[in-house]
């Protein structure tokens, strides 16, 4: 099966992560979505789905060696914890964003035109393909590679964001301020592309606000910002 990516995108693309594919046919299977394969009639196994459950592999294995190293003091459960953080569907999202996979994945035209491009969970099954696509093609070390470039990096900051309704709650909890309470401020767009606005507040006072494609991201995105600022000192 021949898969079809534009050559200059897929340059790009390479560019972006720092890797430059010998068999570029492996990077166009990772960006193929099911709904896509199906529009094309192409075999079940023409989508990304199975680069997927390798990466998913590689993934867990990259990241446990590295927070093992990289956090020579911490035991087995907190290590867990901040993996599970780190690799969880809205992180990886995160990740894929960072690098604006979304232009690069190829869909079925109605799951483009119903916000496909903009979920969280085609965003990061496509970026754990890559990471398997990477792997077959250059190798454990490559891929471990994209993994901390894109993963990894910017460690305590990342965790801080993927947990911070959790950590937020906790911090609250610990200094004996009271309940936490999230509101909806704003709400638009088409169902297929909502953009929702959360304030969060602790016994009436405002701490934080947040947007996100979702509730529960905008949610995050106003703890992660209520952190920020009690970091600050406010």
């Amino acid at each position: 099966m021949k898969f079809f990516l534009n050559n200059e995108k897929v340059s790009k693309l390479e560019d972006t992560i720092n890797y430059h594919f010998k068999d570029r046919s492996l990077l166009a299977n990772a960006l193929t979505h099911s709904s896509y394969a199906n529009e094309k009639h192409w075999e079940k196994s023409c989508c990304n789905e199975r680069l997927e459950f390798l990466g998913d592999a590689v993934l867990e294995l990259a990241s446990s060696e590295f927070l093992f190293k990289k956090m020579e003091n911490v035991q087995e459960g907190e290590l867990t914890k901040v993996r599970a953080s780190m690799v969880c569907e809205p992180a990886l999202a995160y990740c894929a964003r960072d690098i604006k996979l979304e232009q690069y994945i190829m869909l079925g035209r109605g799951e483009d035109l119903t916000g496909g491009r903009n979920r969280d969970s085609i965003q990061s099954d496509a970026f754990e393909a890559v990471i398997g696509a990477i792997y077959l093609d250059g190798g454990l070390t490559n891929a471990k590679e994209f993994v901390y470039n894109f993963v990894m990096n910017d460690l305590e900051n990342k965790v801080l964001f993927y947990d911070s309704k959790t950590i937020f709650q906790e911090k609250i909890q610990k200094a004996g301020k009271g309940t936490i309470e999230y509101k909806l401020i704003s709400e638009s767009g088409p169902d297929h592309d909502k953009h929702f606005t959360e304030a969060v507040y602790v016994n009436g006072k405002f701490y934080g606000q947040g947007e996100g494609h979702t509730k529960k991201a905008a949610e995050q995105r106003a703890a992660y910002n209520a952190l920020l600022k009690i970091r600050g000192g406010e």
